[in-house]
């Protein structure tokens, strides 16, 4: 980041995706940022990095695929699905949550903090999973137009991430989303329809879409 807080050409980053380092976590920089592709993501105690990878995993949503075992469970209405219902117990679950993959967390109390802010201010938004009373599934991230910019997902109970995905994927086709950024692959992701793009054509379609 220079004086200004402001990013480089996405092209500069290397080839692990990673532009810049520094600035802060203020809503008008993740604003900035996310308009043109770029996220945050680091260790606590690290400085800010910030990403745009080559390609870009994403998911279309008039794509998304919905298995049979899920469609299932769809039609069962064993899980109660609401949006932006419980956002801080949502980031807070994907804080906490241990995943078999990764040691600790990129979540950081500074990076909590940051999209609360945001959520409270209408760009960062929550979809949930519940069982009963219980907050078993989640995921959350920004909205910026006709795209909508995935952060992380947890689940509790098995198929609960999934059901909210699908729930709100679903919801985004009723408003027109065209757009959905999954950040890098994952198979998971993979097996709902999400696809790798290059770093160009998504900067192409948030140019059109992330209005």
């Amino acid at each position: 980041m220079n004086s200004n807080n402001a990013f480089p050409p996405i092209d500069q980053a290397d080839e692990d995706g990673l532009l810049a380092i520094g600035g802060d976590l203020s809503t008008e920089l993740l604003l900035e940022a996310y308009q043109q592709g770029i996220f945050p993501w680091y260790n606590e105690g690290d400085p800010i990095c910030w990403y745009c990878p080559d390609p870009r995993f994403v998911l279309f949503p008039n794509q998304l695929i919905v298995s049979k075992s899920m469609r299932s469970i769809l039609s069962q209405k064993r899980f109660r699905f609401t949006i932006n219902k419980a956002f801080e117990q949502v980031i807070q679950q994907c804080k906490t949550i241990k995943r078999n993959d990764q040691e600790g967390t990129w979540i950081t109390p500074a990076m909590e903090e940051a999209y609360i802010r945001m959520h409270q201010l209408g760009y960062a938004h929550s979809a949930e999973a519940w069982l009963g009373n219980k907050l078993v599934g989640g995921l959350y991230g920004i909205r910026l137009g006709h795209v909508f910019f995935g952060e992380s997902m947890f689940s509790s109970e098995p198929n609960a991430s999934k059901f909210a995905f699908i729930r709100y994927v679903q919801q985004l086709q009723k408003e027109q989303v065209q757009l959905i950024d999954c950040q890098v692959y994952t198979a998971h992701l993979e097996s709902l329809g999400a696809v790798s793009i290059s770093r160009n054509e998504f900067s192409r379609l948030l140019l059109i879409h992330a209005k």
